[in-house]
């Protein structure tokens, strides 16, 4: 059953207002959220909460020299929800550091997450979309937010996400769009997390530039970026910590789901539970059948989201990961519409930057 909409919270100002108001809205469960991904950081190792922080800290420079104002930000929604700085990379870029985790002190991968579709305008009627379940450890689920902020001078971006993170999926006002899912990398390091790239492609106002943000992080961890424009133009990046493979968007939808489908990131990705693997790849099979024939509407990501043979996942133990949410964006109308907990149990809202 639904247990509430999704709840939305909207901001304007500076970096620091941007990130105050984030952190004292949400301030007792951000510290809660951090709590559990701390504990879950140190899965398979046998380092404690302090060797994870220290770990963590040495992270914060990369961060600030990628983006300074989103740096300023992340601190000060840490400050406002009384977490510190390595607790705020954390709580947001958790799947990314935990790469970085096992680079350095080993550790299992346990981390699988979403399945996502780019469909092109010429499949859905002039109006290409970009669709994803987004699958995290069930305890994430209560989580969920919207965000509808603007920051300085930069574009205003609808942006799904969990408290205390900066961003995870969104749409801002010049028709860029951003998904992802979580790619499980062996060659983890010191580096940025996936939350600041998602928030990097939405300051920008052009498909290339979008793409490029992307590439030039010094990424922490493994994750898929898929990419989307007003005009039409979309990519799928498979960004490791030392590679990456960009796949354009031509005349077919392009899904992705998490594992690695090019030799050169193939090489570097991390080796993951059989059963994980299994469901990566059955997801990946089953999407062009349940998108169906064109025109490809909204309502037919909508059903692939809550589609339960396949992808729409349910907690189970050892790996209790479950569909926490789903997105779907029009970047050439500024429509997006989200869906709070499961999807085949959930309805989705809608939100429209025009």
């Amino acid at each position: 059953m639904r247990d509430r909409p999704i709840r939305l919270l909207t901001t304007r100002g500076t970096a620091e207002e941007v990130g105050r108001a984030h952190g004292s809205s949400f301030a007792a469960e951000i510290r809660e959220y951090a709590d559990d991904r701390i504990a879950l950081s140190a899965y398979g190792t046998d380092w404690d909460s302090e060797q994870i922080l220290d770990l963590a800290e040495r992270m914060l420079p990369a961060h600030e020299r990628y983006d300074s104002s989103l740096y300023a930000e992340m601190l000060a929604m840490a400050t406002a929800a009384g977490l510190s700085p390595a607790e705020g990379v954390i709580v947001g870029g958790y799947t990314d550091f935990i790469d970085t985790v096992r680079a350095v002190a080993g550790g299992q991968a346990m981390e699988d997450a979403c399945t996502a579709v780019l469909v092109p305008d010429s499949r859905a009627e002039g109006g290409g979309m970009l669709g994803q379940t987004w699958d995290m450890h069930a305890s994430a689920t209560p989580h969920i937010i919207m965000l509808d902020t603007t920051v300085g001078d930069g574009p205003r971006s609808l942006v799904f996400t969990t408290v205390g993170t900066l961003g995870q999926i969104g749409l801002n006002e010049a028709g860029i769009a951003i998904g992802i899912n979580n790619l499980t990398a062996d060659d983890g390091r010191i580096g940025v997390t996936w939350p600041f790239v998602v928030r990097k492609v939405l300051q920008q106002h052009s498909f290339d530039t979008a793409v490029e943000a992307v590439l030039a992080a010094p990424l922490a961890g493994g994750h898929n970026f898929l990419v989307m424009s007003a005009d039409g133009r979309g990519a799928s990046i498979e960004a490791m910590p030392t590679t990456n493979a960009v796949t354009r968007l031509a005349d077919a939808p392009l899904a992705h789901t998490n594992h690695c489908l090019h030799p050169g990131t193939r090489a570097v990705e991390g080796a993951r539970p059989p059963e994980l693997q299994r469901s990566s790849v059955d997801r990946l099979a089953h999407v062009p059948a349940l998108l169906g024939d064109d025109p490809i509407r909204v309502e037919h990501l909508m059903r692939l989201t809550r589609d339960e043979a396949s992808i729409c996942r349910h907690p189970e133990p050892p790996f209790d990961y479950e569909s926490c949410g789903a997105a779907i964006m029009r970047p050439a109308t500024g429509d997006f519409w989200a869906c709070w907990g499961v999807p085949s149990e959930n309805e989705y809202e809608h939100f429209t930057l025009r």
